[in-house]
């Protein structure tokens, strides 16, 4: 068991300075239960709180309306003639840092093998700048020095004219407190402010607030500097990442639904939550099938929208804290396109490819480089299989136009599939993914609700950690858990960050002097 352990030399990656936070302690396990906790939603948040309740004893039912788990991480098969071939909602990056998404990943893979390292994830913007951190060394701050000398989107001219004591607020974080210094702030603000290298906005930009769906103009700024300090200033696990060697089911949920049910856990996909009572002491829950459960605790891991409904038309909560819910907000749409062409691409075309300035395009996945089944049909049919991401659309698109755009950027970039025959493709767009934006921080919904036995997780839910996406989803997932086993006296399971504070004492001084002699323009600092 990876999650708490008590060797106290024991980390969970190359980082000496990873945090663990204890879980509360308490008994081993749950011997007097009877009514089950019920957990709805089968992605990763719903994975992570049902195994950290199951695994001390607690009796589970998982509801997840998909017939496959994994959440906005699954996948599932399609039929393309005689072929039977994957479709997911996209490509997903095991970052190093996500320690409590991989420890979780251990209970069915000890030694992490479903996974493989990706080389590198070069980004390339139109201006004909290409980045890579293929050799940047992994520990602070010779990991942000050596990229920006080496990355030709950071000119000396540009450099010279960034706000220092802005600049030195990435080397002052001190989480959760950080989150809250930005309430009101976007990504472009503080960018704005900061004087960041307009050649290297890409790097700020798309990268980050497009992977969280968010156009930077919507995306928080805490969020932001949250995210420098995670994969550069605050870790040394570095910006690499991690991948499936094949389809998410077949690598991961369906193993960890194995699993559940070892554990005793009742799983029902394609059953999903109508409703929920919160007036007695153990609240109810409503299936679509018509079911009612009468439950010793809920476990809301839902997505966005089906969480807010489900408790706006409870009787959860006074009226501020459904103000609360009511005021979170979906991300915009984005788009996946997986092609199954008649020839290959380029033999050093990477697995990744992060595109900016290139239309709608933010993103190139080469499937065969890294999974399996992919690389079976490639094999089988001497083509490639390319998958095209659009994130943050502005609006409901027009499937046939924003296709054509996507196709004109691939033949852009990669101008050896412009002759390529698309002998089978699928296509989604969505919008469901949760929306990190300027409100303040303290207002965000968090595991805890206003019932004792009625807990929300996922990667929508705030927590005190620097954590977000996929390690959000599974982070919150058992602190819900645990929220709930503390009603039991049941000992909670640990959990483990980078930093929670910049290693950089010299930053922190010398920001506190600046904000002591100027105040950035424009905005109160705190």
């Amino acid at each position: 068991m990876i999650i708490g352990r008590h060797d106290a030399r024991w980390r969970p990656g190359r980082d000496a300075r990873a945090v663990r936070h204890p879980g509360v302690p308490g008994a081993a396990r749950l011997t007097d239960g009877s009514r089950p906790v019920v957990v709805a939603g089968g992605g990763i948040a719903g994975i992570a709180a049902a195994v950290g309740l199951a695994e001390r004893g607690v009796p589970v039912i998982m509801v997840e309306p998909h017939d496959q788990l994994g959440g906005r991480v699954r996948s599932w098969t399609v039929n393309h003639g005689d072929d039977r071939v994957t479709m997911s909602r996209g490509f997903h990056a095991f970052f190093r840092q996500y320690y409590n998404l991989r420890a979780l990943l251990r209970r069915i893979d000890p030694d992490l093998q479903s996974l493989v390292r990706i080389s590198d994830y070069p980004l390339i913007s139109a201006d004909g700048h290409t980045d890579s951190f293929a050799r940047i060394p992994q520990t602070p701050p010779l990991n942000i020095a050596t990229f920006v000398m080496q990355s030709p989107s950071f000119r000396l001219r540009d450099l010279a004219a960034v706000n220092v004591p802005a600049a030195l607020e990435l080397l002052d974080a001190d989480f959760p407190a950080t989150f809250s210094r930005y309430d009101g702030e976007s990504a472009s603000d503080f960018l704005d402010r900061l004087h960041f290298p307009p050649t290297a906005r890409h790097l700020a930009l798309e990268v980050f607030s497009r992977s969280f769906f968010a156009h930077p103009d919507d995306f928080s700024a805490g969020e932001l500097v949250a995210m420098f300090h995670t994969y550069f200033l605050g870790s040394s696990e570095g910006l690499l990442f991690d991948v499936p060697r094949d389809d998410y089911d077949s690598c991961l949920w369906s193993p960890l639904r194995a699993h559940l049910e070892g554990l005793g856990v009742e799983v029902r996909t394609g059953e999903s939550a109508a409703w929920i009572d919160a007036n007695d002491e153990l609240p109810r829950m409503g299936l679509e099938s018509g079911a009612e459960i009468e439950a010793d605790g809920l476990v809301l891991a839902t997505d966005p929208a089906t969480m807010r409904r489900l408790a706006l038309e409870s009787a959860l909560g006074d009226e501020a804290w459904r103000d609360r819910v009511g005021a979170t907000r979906n991300a915009p749409p984005f788009a996946v396109w997986r092609l199954w062409l008649d020839r290959l691409v380029a033999t050093d075309r990477p697995a990744f490819l992060g595109t900016s300035g290139f239309g709608p395009l933010d993103n190139i996945s080469v499937l065969e480089r890294f999974e399996d089944g992919a690389r079976r049909w490639s094999a089988a049919h001497g083509g490639s299989v390319v998958e095209l991401h659009a994130y943050a659309l502005v609006e409901q698109p027009d499937d046939h136009l924003l296709k054509d755009r996507l196709l004109a950027e691939l033949y852009r970039v990669y101008p050896e599939t412009r002759p390529a025959t698309v002998v089978a493709d699928e296509w989604l767009i969505k919008d469901d993914c949760p929306l990190w934006d300027t409100r303040p921080w303290e207002q965000r919904l968090t595991v805890r609700t206003p019932h004792p036995r009625i807990v929300m997780a996922g990667d929508g839910i705030r927590c005190d950690f620097p954590v977000a996406l996929m390690e959000r989803a599974a982070t919150t997932g058992f602190l819900a858990a645990n929220q709930l086993l503390v009603n039991w006296g049941v000992a909670g399971h640990d959990l483990w960050t980078v930093p929670m504070r910049s290693r950089h004492r010299l930053a922190r001084s010398l920001h506190h002097l600046a904000i002591a002699s100027v105040r950035p323009a424009g905005r109160q600092t705190r």
